[in-house]
């Protein structure tokens, strides 16, 4: 079974179903449809208003069953265990992206996607500007510059042309997307780990299984 089908019991006793931490994001939030609670703020001095794992664990064993059981489903059913991953996800620390990357988690779990790194992007020198015409398309110039000639006994002043020239994508571009890719990656460690540590989960069990950690760098397969 897919994570696209509901994780139940099966002969009266419960069905564990192992999943890494990607997976189980995405079956609670994609599948299951957990709403992501996010803590409100208490001040506007500027300080961290996030809560941790700790504070999931304490309202958890307080209830004696599950969270907010689908208080945000009417008619339907959100299982318990995506909820306690959702409540998770929303206790991301301020040092792992905070109230923004649980939202970011949310929302690619959501789509079923992982972060866009920009497989196989290389910078190339490109024209600023290309104009068309009905010869054709040519790279734009612009005067940088003017030069004394002498032409025919004569000095003149002509301008100096040139193309301007850019690289696209631009390093930096890659660079964000790698560095965005490696944040996400971290976060989700942090998820795995609370998520394993805490033993909150009845009927989902989240392996070490992680996504790449820098797959830009994967050596490419021998022929």
């Amino acid at each position: 079974m897919s994570i696209q089908g509901r994780i139940g019991r099966t002969g009266g006793g419960r069905v564990r179903r192992a999943l890494g931490v990607q997976a189980a994001l995405e079956w609670a939030f994609r599948v299951e449809k957990a709403q992501l609670d996010l803590p409100v703020p208490k001040d506007t001095t500027g300080e961290s208003y996030g809560y941790g794992l700790e504070h999931v664990l304490l309202q958890r064993a307080a209830l004696g069953c599950r969270i907010d059981g689908g208080q945000h489903k009417f008619g339907s059913y959100t299982h318990e265990d995506a909820e306690v991953i959702a409540a998770c996800v929303a206790g991301m620390p301020d040092s792992l992206g905070g109230r923004r990357m649980a939202i970011r988690i949310a929302e690619l779990a959501r789509a079923g996607l992982t972060p866009d790194w920009m497989p196989g992007a290389l910078p190339r020198c490109v024209p600023v500007e290309v104009r068309r015409n009905q010869h054709g398309e040519r790279a734009a110039t612009a005067v940088v510059g003017t030069a004394r000639v002498l032409s025919r006994g004569k000095w003149r002043t002509v301008d100096i042309m040139a193309c301007p020239v850019t690289f696209s994508p631009h390093p930096h571009q890659i660079e964000a997307a790698r560095r965005a890719y490696e944040d996400w990656w971290q976060a989700l460690g942090w998820i795995r780990d609370g998520l394993i540590a805490g033993g909150m989960l009845r009927e989902v069990e989240v392996t070490q299984a992680m996504p790449k950690v820098r797959p830009w760098q994967a050596r490419p397969a021998l022929t």
